[in-house]
C-alpha cells in the first residue's frame, strides 16, 4: 500500500485533532473563487467549477485526540467542509467533490480486515459527505472519485465494480470517474451491469495525466460514443481521469502536453457530438 500510496496509510500519523474542528479557510477560498470567476469572465465562458475535498480525503492518516469516536469525528470534518462548499455554490460555480483516498484505502482496509471493514469505513465517510452536502441542489454538484494522480504502477487500485455503489450513493448530479488510462479504460464493462441513478451524469476521463502521449481525437470520441451507448448520450460529459498537477508545484506531465490533451479532448467530444447527434 505504502508503494501506491504518499504519505503512507500504515505510516504514523503526521498530526492530530487535539480540539473541536473548525474551518478557517473563507479568505482563502474566496480569493480562489474570485481569481477563477475572472479567469473565466476573461475567457468568455458562462460556468466552471472549483474543486474541494470530500470528508474521506480529510484526516485520514491523522489521530483523534479529542473526540474519541470516530463518527463523531469524520462529521466534524464534513461539516467543517460544508462552509467551503457552500462558498463555492453560493459564488455560482459547481462544486467538485474530490474523493482519491476512498479508493486508495481500499487495498489498505481490505488487506486487513477484508471487504466489510471497508465498507464500513466508506460508507461511513459516504454519510458524512452527503450530511455536508444537505441542502445543495445535486445539479451543482460533481463528485471525483480517482486513485491519486501520482506515477506509480497502480497494481493495487480498487475495482470499480467494488466501489461503484458507493459513489452512487452520494447525493451530486455528476460523476468523474477515471476511463482513459490503461489501469481502468476496461471498467467501461461496470456500466453493462450497473444503471445510472435518472438525473445523472457521468464524466469518463477520456484523456489521462499518466502519460505524456497526447490522445488523438477519434480515441477520444469512440470513448465518449462507447460511454453514451450505455448511459446514454445526454448523460456524458468528457473529462479527464484526473488533475494534471497534484499541487501547483507537482505537475504530472509538461503545461504543453497538458494542453494539447485538453485540445484532443475538445476535438474528440466535437465529433462524438457530431456522430450522436449529426
Amino acid at each position: 500500500m505504502a508503494d501506491h500510496f504518499p504519505r503512507g496509510a500504515t505510516a504514523t500519523p503526521g498530526h492530530a485533532c487535539v480540539a473541536p474542528i473548525a474551518y478557517k479557510g473563507h479568505d482563502a477560498i474566496r480569493r480562489n473563487v474570485a481569481d477563477l470567476k475572472a479567469a473565466l469572465a476573461s475567457g468568455g465562458v458562462d460556468e466552471g467549477f472549483l474543486t474541494a475535498v470530500a470528508p474521506a480525503s480529510t484526516g485520514y492518516d491523522a489521530s483523534d485526540e479529542f473526540y474519541r469516536d470516530e463518527q463523531q469525528y469524520v462529521f466534524a470534518i464534513a461539516e467543517a467542509l460544508r462552509e467551503e462548499y457552500l462558498e463555492i455554490v453560493n459564488a455560482g460555480l459547481l462544486l467538485q467533490v474530490d474523493d482519491a483516498v476512498l479508493a486508495n484505502m481500499y487495498d489498505h482496509l481490505v488487506s486487513r480486515g477484508g471487504l466489510d471493514h471497508y465498507r464500513r469505513w466508506a460508507s461511513l465517510r459516504i454519510d458524512a459527505l452527503n450530511h455536508a452536502l444537505r441542502g445543495i441542489p445535486e445539479d451543482r454538484i460533481r463528485y471525483h472519485i480517482c486513485f491519486g494522480s501520482w506515477h506509480v504502477p497502480h497494481v493495487a487500485d480498487a475495482p470499480l465494480e467494488s466501489i461503484v455503489d458507493l459513489m452512487l450513493r452520494v447525493n451530486a448530479g455528476a460523476y468523474s470517474i477515471e476511463a482513459a488510462n490503461v489501469r481502468h479504460e476496461h471498467e467501461w464493462r461496470v456500466w453493462q451491469k450497473v444503471k445510472l441513478p435518472p438525473g445523472r451524469v457521468l464524466i469518463p476521463g477520456v484523456v489521462t495525466h499518466h502519460t505524456t502521449t497526447v490522445e488523438h481525437p477519434q480515441v477520444v470520441a469512440d470513448r465518449l460514443i462507447r460511454f453514451a451507448g450505455l448511459v446514454g448520450r445526454e448523460n456524458v460529459i468528457a473529462g479527464t481521469d484526473c488533475g494534471f498537477a497534484q499541487i501547483e508545484s507537482v505537475q504530472r506531465v509538461h503545461p504543453q502536453v497538458m494542453w494539447a490533451k485538453f485540445a484532443a479532448l475538445a476535438e474528440g467530444a466535437r465529433l462524438a457530438s457530431n456522430a450522436l447527434w449529426g
